[in-house]
């Protein structure tokens, strides 16, 4: 029989500890450092034509800001969807495949966000 802190110093059932926490925090951190960049990029964007969004994207410090907003809120998003996925599916065969399924989906928004950014910046 182990105590509620005899539990929490060792790390608990996934022996993870407080990882996911402080990822997802660190995450929405650096989106919320980055929602400002973003707006007035998605701004100086509207009513432009190709032609003057190939110009703005394809800035280096504007291409890296959206970049990082992609690689962030992803991340952020599959660790949030695989804490709730944890917490409330129980039947272990069915988490193990949605968690899969949450990691594939999570890879798969950001690849394609990231080969629409490159896309759009060099205007191809």
């Amino acid at each position: 029989m182990r105590t509620p802190l005899g539990r929490v110093r060792n790390l608990g059932a996934a022996h993870s500890g407080t990882g996911d926490f402080w990822r997802q925090r660190i995450t929405a951190v650096a989106m919320t450092l980055l929602i400002m960049p973003v707006v007035v990029v998605v701004i100086m964007l509207l009513g432009r034509n190709q032609a003057g969004a190939v110009q703005i994207l394809g800035s280096i410090p504007i291409a890296v800001i959206m970049l990082l907003f992609v690689i962030a809120s992803c991340w952020h998003m599959k660790i949030g969807m695989q804490v709730v996925i944890e917490d409330y599916v129980h039947s272990e065969p069915l988490k193990l495949v949605a968690i899969m399924a949450n990691n594939f989906f999570a890879v798969t928004v950001a690849l394609a966000s990231i080969y629409a950014l490159i896309k759009l910046s060099t205007g191809v």
